[in-house]
């Protein structure tokens, strides 16, 4: 019976997600004419929407530590790890206006994909080995100098909760790339993220499981005088402690 619930909870967050995407994609075309800004704050009520709606249909809420250690006035790069699609909806709540470093295979999804295009993502062929890292570097400090915050999951795809993935190196080579080519050597801060969204809503899951997610904003460093190497092995330790310590999602 329980499980029953659990299916009839997903479905109704699946009709409302679904809804909502297919109105924000017939939106998209009609925006070509506005500006990065105007169809950002035209689209990104859709995260907050959807956020509001699991927490109504399937019970899932948050709790944020170290939201003080966010400062709005100054845009940086957040490196996070990625156990579900859930933070994905969250990052553009936090840190607004925010623009993704994803695979461009998402801009073919009808609807979602036209949607996306709009906010300035920074799209890459993951098969491209060097010229992807490049346009990570390039892409992403033309979106910083422009005044949107950078997002990206290290580990490249959602890792299930207690897995460990390796970090690949396009943030802290991002962060280290900007720094270089700053006046001051410092670049643009970087703030590390930790959740266990994973608990709630598992990869790959229809069902998901009411709880409450614990979300931890890190104190932002800057990465003047540290290679790539040390940047992504301070992201990732931090992140990975930050996890085990975390309260359980799912009581």
């Amino acid at each position: 019976m329980y499980k029953l619930l659990l299916y009839i909870r997903a479905t109704l967050f699946w009709i409302g997600f679904a809804l909502s995407t297919l109105l924000v994609g017939l939106m998209s075309p009609f925006l070509l004419p506005f500006s990065h800004e105007t169809s950002y704050k035209i689209l990104v009520p859709w995260t907050y929407f959807n956020v509001w709606w699991i927490k109504v249909t399937c019970g899932i809420k948050y709790n944020m530590i170290g939201k003080e250690n966010i400062d709005l006035e100054r845009n940086g790069i957040v490196l996070a790890n990625h156990q579900s699609t859930w933070e994905t909806l969250l990052v553009p709540t936090i840190f607004p206006p925010i623009s993704w470093v994803l695979k461009k295979e998402l801009f073919k999804i009808p609807f979602f994909g036209w949607a996306l295009s709009r906010v300035k993502p920074i799209a890459i062929d993951r098969e491209a080995g060097s010229s992807a890292v490049d346009q990570v570097k390039t892409k992403g400090k033309a979106r910083l100098d422009e005044g949107n915050w950078v997002c990206i999951f290290p580990e490249g795809t959602r890792v299930n909760p207690g897995e460990k993935k390796r970090y690949r190196m396009g943030g802290a080579l991002l962060a280290h790339y900007c720094a270089e080519n700053s006046e001051d050597g410092e670049g643009y801060p970087i703030y590390p993220m930790a959740h266990n969204a994973g608990e709630c809503w598992p990869r790959h899951s229809y069902i998901k499981r009411p709880g409450t997610i614990t979300v931890s904003i890190g104190q932002p460093f800057s990465v003047k005088g540290l290679d790539p190497g040390e940047i992504n092995d301070k992201v990732r330790e931090w992140i990975e402690a930050e996890v085990e310590k975390m309260p359980s999602a799912v009581k």
